[in-house]
């Protein structure tokens, strides 16, 4: 990593950058998914959930192997 880049993610003692709160609210509120984040120029610029919605199988319901 480049270390200008390093140092502007950084935070300042004491604080949390914000972009590292909706990371956090996300992740919680997930139960299947992933989190992307997407960076710009050595700052986070962008953050997308996907979110799976799973469902059981008649298979998985009865033990079987699928």
């Amino acid at each position: 990593m480049n270390p200008k880049a390093a140092e502007r993610i950084v935070p300042i003692e004491g604080t949390k950058p914000d972009w590292l709160e909706v990371v956090r609210t996300k992740v919680e509120s997930l139960r299947f998914g992933s989190i992307q984040i997407i960076v710009h120029d050595g700052r986070v610029t962008q953050i997308e959930a996907l979110e799976k919605t799973r469902f059981n199988s008649p298979r998985d319901e009865q033990g079987q192997p699928s």
